[in-house]
């Protein structure tokens, strides 16, 4: 494609989550000489009560183009849905105002459904980062699988995940396995030692401690109901923990109620709002185990052979490597696996193991492939695709009619 002019990309971020692993891409962006990046924040990101998390973006050096006020205060499912419309309203005036020539997503929040649908009609093509991964017990499956259809171009973290985007027909020149983004800090950034770490944070770390990642399970109609077993079983746990705030889903209210009644009782723990990639991985690095259902301990925790609980359904069917223990929402299967997480052998058997999430070069593919992608016009017009999966192996033609 012959460029006369740069390439537009907006990329929305909207939390302290998915802004750690677009940290890189958007960095490389900002300083490719055929790209005009336009960042746009909204969401959790401009909410003081979860930490204003705008501001590390400003702090990294990467301009914000429009910052969108949507997230409600609220810990429902109505409160959720609520801020979709909300966003959707701001994100079609932004973006029909804009024209980006490529809107890059990311993952499976929830939000992300207002700037998917307000591209759409816009005819803005959408690129996504993290699609063909499963977790069945949030709806962040479905959204996920929802981003999917609505992309033109697609980045997946593993093979599996480009296997299922392809199967979901999407034409596989369409769909390129660029591995976890947020892998590329171990790679790109300094990680800080613990000493470092330790004044950083206030804390003491020479006894590793537990970090708990825990957010609701939002397949659930009691997204929380899990955690009963989860904080009985933290209650047996000697070690030094360690609390991550959860995900602003329903629910998320009362999980910081719960966290902060467990802490008054038990000294030397602590609840971290929000932690920046770099300290987030360094912390990762001096722990004993993660336990949670967090997609981190999926994804970034194998990076450093972390043992890792995984409680309940919410991360059910993704990859994951052998550092994992999973458990079931009950106090006995935790403690138990919790056991055997800290097993010294089990620990030392993870040493030098492969994350199936790739290796630290995602930005490079990703931008490779965004500033040498087709024109709109090209990326917008799909073809039928093949559809492959169990019990099933047909092809759809354009001339196949509705009687078919």
């Amino acid at each position: 494609m012959k460029r006369t002019a740069k390439r537009t990309i907006a990329a929305i971020t909207t939390s302290r989550a998915d802004y750690s692993h677009l940290y890189w891409p958007l960095h490389d962006l900002l300083h490719h000489p055929c790209v005009d990046l336009k960042v746009i924040a909204l969401g959790p990101h401009l909410s003081p009560r979860l930490g204003l998390t705008v501001r590390e973006i400003e702090g990294g050096g990467i301009p914000i183009a429009a910052r969108l006020e949507c997230l409600l205060s609220s810990d429902t499912d109505v409160g959720m849905a609520k801020t979709i419309g909300v966003a959707m309203l701001s994100l079609a005036d932004l973006l029909g105002q804009m024209r980006p020539d490529l809107l890059l997503l990311i993952a499976d929040r929830y939000e992300m459904l207002a700037p998917a649908a307000a591209a759409l009609a816009l005819r803005i093509p959408i690129a996504h980062i993290e699609g063909g991964e499963i977790s069945e017990g949030a709806i962040d499956d479905a959204v996920r699988n929802a981003l999917t259809k609505m992309s033109h171009l697609h980045f997946t973290s593993t093979e599996g995940a480009r296997a299922r985007v392809i199967a979901m027909g999407e034409e596989p020149w369409r769909a390129h396995r660029a591995g976890a983004p947020s892998l590329d800090h171990l790679r790109r950034s300094r990680l800080l030692e613990r000493e470092e770490l330790e004044s950083r944070l206030q804390l003491d770390l020479r006894r590793p401690p537990a970090i708990v990642a825990y957010h609701p399970v939002t397949l659930d109609r009691e997204t929380t109901l899990e955690a009963d077993a989860l904080f009985a079983a933290l209650d047996r746990l000697p070690e030094p923990i360690l609390f991550c705030h959860p995900n602003a889903d329903a629910g998320s209210h009362q999980l910081v109620g719960r966290i902060e009644s467990f802490l008054a009782r038990r000294p030397g723990g602590r609840l971290f709002v929000n932690l920046d990639a770099v300290t987030y991985w360094s912390l990762l690095r001096q722990a004993g185990m993660l336990i949670g259902n967090s997609s981190s301990g999926i994804m970034e925790a194998a990076s450093f052979g972390l043992p890792v609980v995984n409680v309940g359904r919410r991360q059910q069917g993704r990859e994951r490597g052998r550092n994992v223990v999973d458990a079931a929402p009950q106090e006995a299967s935790i403690v138990e696996a919790i056991a055997r997480a800290g097993d010294e052998d089990f620990r030392r058997s993870l040493a030098g193991m492969t994350n199936p999430y790739g290796d630290g070069h995602a930005a490079e593919t990703i931008v490779r492939v965004l500033t040498t992608a087709p024109s709109a016009e090209q990326l917008l017009w799909k073809r039928a695709g093949r559809f492959t999966g169990e019990g099933f192996d047909f092809e759809l033609s354009p001339e196949a009619g509705a009687g078919d």
